[in-house]
């Protein structure tokens, strides 16, 4: 490798989060330039591995937001091709992808996660969309999240606070995603955690804390105006240290590596609630990580480098994480039915042990432009047919 690393960045891709993608791909880039880094954004496409092949970066950086982005399918191609990228592995990216299997590896370490349940749309064919919505109510009562088992950025997702909501809240997220995932709403502050690995070991950056003009939506996140961001977070010195705690608690249950964002909230009693953790945080101009770099009194284009010259140093490894995680994440990407029983609970929130589905589904692709709503247009009918 040259004094100067060649970086390739990957932007852009066919999820519903393309625009986020790109955004975040560009940021990157002008930061990592203006710190004399050799910088190529490319897009995912038909000709991305005959041009990482015959330029060989010293590094990729996958900035893709969404399915192949997360999943960890475009990771295992990276290593197919024995090109060094900055991220978590392609198994690991598995399980966190899949919220309600992250949600489980997350309580088997110890974070408290609201009751969930997570429910197929080909369940509400079967037994017929109002008998589930009404089960669903009676047992986790409102208000409710629904929201995409498998997704980022917001998108599909609903807070319910009158079941009359949910038909609607169901055709938004079944826009998105085969599975839905469904949980008590926790009423609380709500923070994102971002944790970085350097040749230092593994540290929290300082908490932010979201308050959104309504629900933190794509809208919300994306589109300066509708949130407001703190940073760090507006909370005591022993609750930042805790909720720090609890990021790198997940980071290294889920066995993420070099960086990973964690979103939190803290109910009214103080309690900690994991929600999902992201193992391609955003990096646009209102993007949650950057901010907390920032808040810690360090430039981007630094901060960026130094995780560049780290992996190819080798000098960071992933996260340790014991034995195997609690929920094998090679199941995650079968075609099988794979059911797994916990208690997401450890506080006064009803703590029944519920059954989870967890099923594979492919998310449809998207048009290059990234939707400004929650609800995919082309998708839309069919889950409305069902409600």
């Amino acid at each position: 490798m040259s004094t100067t690393p060649h970086v390739v960045i990957l932007a852009g891709g066919l999820s519903h989060e393309r625009d986020v993608s790109l955004r975040s791909g560009r940021r990157v880039a002008e930061a990592l330039r203006s710190a004399g880094v050799r910088v190529d954004l490319s897009d995912v496409d038909a000709g991305l591995i005959p041009r990482l092949q015959q330029t060989k970066p010293d590094l990729v950086w996958p900035l893709l937001h969404g399915a192949s982005g997360e999943d960890g399918s475009l990771r295992d191609i990276l290593e197919l091709l024995d090109i060094p990228y900055l991220g978590t592995r392609p198994r690991e990216s598995r399980v966190a992808w899949n919220k309600p299997v992250a949600k489980a590896v997350a309580t088997a370490a110890g974070l408290n996660t609201p009751a969930y349940v997570t429910l197929p749309q080909s369940l509400f064919r079967e037994l017929g969309a109002k008998s589930v919505m009404d089960a669903v109510v009676s047992k986790f009562g409102l208000p409710l999240v629904v929201k995409p088992a498998r997704g980022g950025s917001a998108l599909g997702v609903t807070v319910v606070e009158d079941a009359a909501r949910l038909p609607q809240a169901f055709v938004d997220c079944f826009a998105y995603s085969e599975l839905a995932l469904i949980e008590k709403a926790v009423v609380g502050t709500e923070v994102a955690v971002s944790v970085v690995e350097t040749a230092s070991g593994i540290q929290a950056l300082p908490p932010v804390e979201i308050v959104s003009d309504g629900p933190y939506d794509y809208d919300a996140r994306y589109n300066p105006g509708r949130a407001q961001y703190f940073t760090p977070a507006r909370l005591s010195d022993e609750l930042t240290a805790a909720v720090q705690d609890a990021a790198i608690a997940a980071h290294r249950a889920l066995g993420l590596r070099h960086i990973s964002r964690t979103d939190l909230i803290i109910d009214d009693s103080g309690v900690i609630w994991f929600l999902e953790v992201n193992v391609a945080p955003g990096m646009t101009e209102t993007s949650l990580l950057p901010q907390s770099i920032l808040a810690s009194g360090e430039h981007l284009s630094d901060v960026y480098l130094s995780w560049v010259h780290a992996v190819l140093d080798d000098k960071t490894e992933p996260a340790p994480t014991g034995d195997e995680p609690a929920v094998v994440a090679d199941e995650v990407v079968t075609d099988d039915v794979v059911e797994q029983s916990f208690d997401g609970e450890a506080s006064d929130v009803d703590a029944t042990v519920v059954d989870v589905t967890v099923v594979d589904g492919s998310q449809p692709a998207a048009e290059p432009n990234a939707p400004s709503s929650n609800t995919a247009p082309e998708d839309y009918m069919r889950g409305s047919e069902l409600f």
